[in-house]
């Protein structure tokens, strides 16, 4: 049975099982990310990379709304909004680096539209499941700003350069199947069926040997910052530090006895 913090004005935290989830639920309209919120983001994102016994994260939204991005309506709209503006980013970004940097899996849950920061936040997933009832949109030309959050980190790297140009300049709409085929999103999934996928992909994940895991979504982004003998070297280091853990005995056992491997996430 879940377990709910209660800590949060605009989110809500619970712990189900070794999945830990974050569910945005925010005072402003759509979803959207006020400051309160954001800072909310990054204690709760903290709070459960940090806790030993969470071994996958899952990021959705409530009530058919994923998130539509910054709440505007906080906003002057004119050039007092920098400083605002600047703070606002800077905690975003502290919660998609803790998400990242987190060495447990993360399944971001699309349930409804993901404008803007919300877009980000969807493409941060290392598994990511779509509603058919959802959409993605960049959004952030719209208002004449640029994009934060990672998304101009994750687009290429996702889709490539040219086919992330774009999604940035043009700023269409971005269904379901497109977004699949685009390699934004990893699958698609009925809205009736929604809760049950993510819950599905939270448990396998949760249940894999997690500091394996972990190591192994770090070597895959970071190997676009290295060459070859770099990332060779770390995968050196990555393989050596995964056999000192409990699950590596636990798969070896389990490759010899013909079993499947009960991993305990240590």
């Amino acid at each position: 049975m879940a377990e709910t913090t209660d800590d949060y004005e605009n989110l809500r935290v619970e712990r189900d099982g070794a999945a830990g989830r974050i569910v945005m639920d925010s005072t402003s309209d759509f979803n959207s990310l006020n400051p309160t919120m954001v800072e909310e983001l990054v204690h709760a994102a903290t709070e459960l990379s940090e806790d030993d016994a969470v071994r996958c994260l899952v990021l959705t939204g409530t009530d058919g709304v994923f998130c539509a991005g910054a709440d505007l309506a906080g906003l002057e709209g004119d050039e007092r909004d920098a400083p605002e503006l600047r703070r606002l980013a800077s905690a975003l970004h502290d919660a998609i680096l803790q998400l990242h940097q987190a060495e447990t899996p993360l399944v971001v849950g699309v349930n409804g539209v993901a404008a803007g920061a919300g877009f980000s936040l969807a493409l941060a997933g290392d598994a990511v499941v779509m509603s058919d009832e959802a959409r993605l949109e960049y959004a952030y030309g719209r208002i004449g700003l640029t994009g934060d959050g990672g998304s101009t980190f994750w687009l290429p790297r996702l889709v490539g350069l040219r086919r992330a140009k774009e999604i940035a300049l043009l700023d269409e709409p971005i269904d379901p199947d497109y977004a699949v085929g685009l390699g934004l999103v990893t699958e698609s999934v009925p809205a009736a069926e929604f809760d049950e996928r993510v819950a599905d992909y939270a448990e396998r994940l949760a249940s894999g040997p997690t500091a394996a895991l972990g190591a192994t979504k770090r070597l895959l982004t970071e190997s676009f910052e290295r060459g070859l003998a770099g990332q060779l070297a770390a995968e050196t280091d990555a393989i050596a530090g995964a056999a000192r853990t409990e699950d590596y005995e636990r798969g070896y056992a389990a490759f010899f006895g013909k079993e499947e491997p009960e991993f305990v996430g240590r």
